[in-house]
């Protein structure tokens, strides 16, 4: 790794410009221009936990091809620091820059859980499986401090409707016994990222992350209390981990995960440009032919937009991604399955719930 700027303990390595923002009137902080002119050093690479106030927390997923209908997210931007994040683009929405402000400010919505009950109180709302987070972890260190996806799974064990999880923290099991409610009644189901059985490769690759042995541990703890866990391998990126897809399925499979899914990496919008940035400085012997294999299974670019193919990529790397994914599932989960989840139950309560007025 080359030590030159390297920014330890983060994923980014620069702030880019957003996009939003550029070519249109020059900002100023005052907080940086006031520590400027009292000789402090400004940038003390700290995490920023930043409130803000949604009018609703419920979002419908209209891509056909990201495998879920709705979705909820207590936190914007991500401690975690995962160089290939796809959610870091929407960071420039709200005025931050993609890169390490992702990462160091930290958009914290307290009424989630009241949004979210008042979501499921709604006539009109229909049970469908609402995921938590589709966008950032939720279960990333601000909730250590905020507790939010806590008090909403309270919400959704009370009105006894089916959530989804992703994570790569093992701060889930904190909630091990809501969990274990939400389970009695199928209401829950949970997808535990890993990326690499490697430690060396997880801590550039994911700064801020559990460990590989506590995922690993956490998909073992929750099969054994009978909460399913299907196993995120993704996103496969060639030369970096595409050759440990073998080792994943049977790592995650051998500690109780009932399926795997995985994804062919994309850097889509702003993070090509940060994702360059940091294998060059990460890992500079082999950031070329790393980068020029992504763009061969996307057609020459980092990145394709079309729905259907966008995370599956094509070409001849891709296939042999493929192939090793057949092969995986045909060895290690041939008689494997993830269950569906209880939508009934929530109309039930509902019914039940009207009938007492």
């Amino acid at each position: 790794m080359s030590s030159e700027h390297y920014i330890k303990g983060r994923g980014a390595q620069q702030n880019t410009p957003n996009r939003f923002l550029e070519n249109s009137h020059e900002t100023r902080d005052d907080f940086l221009e006031f520590c400027r002119l009292e000789g402090e050093e400004a940038d003390k690479n700290k995490t920023q936990y930043i409130p803000i106030f949604p009018k609703t927390i419920v979002n419908k997923v209209t891509s056909p091809d990201v495998g879920m209908q709705y979705s909820m997210n207590g936190y914007q931007g991500c401690e975690h620091g995962c160089i290939y994040c796809y959610a870091r683009n929407t960071h420039e929405f709200w005025g931050y820059s993609p890169g390490l402000d992702f990462e160091r400010k930290i958009l914290v919505k307290k009424a989630a859980p009241a949004l979210l009950e008042e979501k499921l109180k709604s006539k009109r709302w229909e049970a469908k499986t609402i995921v938590l987070s589709g966008n950032t972890d939720c279960y990333q260190p601000a909730e250590k401090k905020f507790g939010i996806t806590r008090a909403c799974l309270e919400v959704f064990l009370r009105y006894r409707h089916p959530v989804g999880i992703i994570t790569k923290n093992s701060l889930i099991l904190r909630d091990l016994d809501i969990l274990k409610e939400l389970a009695k009644d199928r209401l829950i189901g949970v997808n535990v990222s890993v990326t690499s059985l490697s430690e060396e490769t997880r801590r550039i690759l994911e700064p801020r992350t559990a460990s590989i042995k506590k995922r690993l541990e956490t998909i073992r703890i929750l099969s054994e209390t009978g909460i399913p866990v299907n196993a995120m391998l993704a996103p496969i990126i060639p030369g970096i981990n595409s050759h440990e897809i073998m080792n994943l399925a049977k790592a995650v499979s051998d500690n109780g995960a009932c399926s795997f899914a995985f994804t062919v990496v994309r850097l889509n919008g702003a993070i090509g440009g940060i994702f360059t940035d940091w294998i060059k400085k990460a890992l500079p012997d082999r950031a070329d032919k790393v980068l020029h294999q992504i763009e061969e299974c996307h057609g020459g670019s980092l990145n394709d937009s079309r729905f259907g193919i966008r995370s599956r990529g094509e070409g001849k790397i891709a296939t042999q991604i493929h192939d090793l994914v057949r092969l995986a599932r045909h060895a290690y989960f041939k008689d494997k399955s993830f269950p569906p989840l209880n939508h009934d139950l929530h109309e039930q309560y509902k019914s039940r719930q009207m009938r007492l007025f």
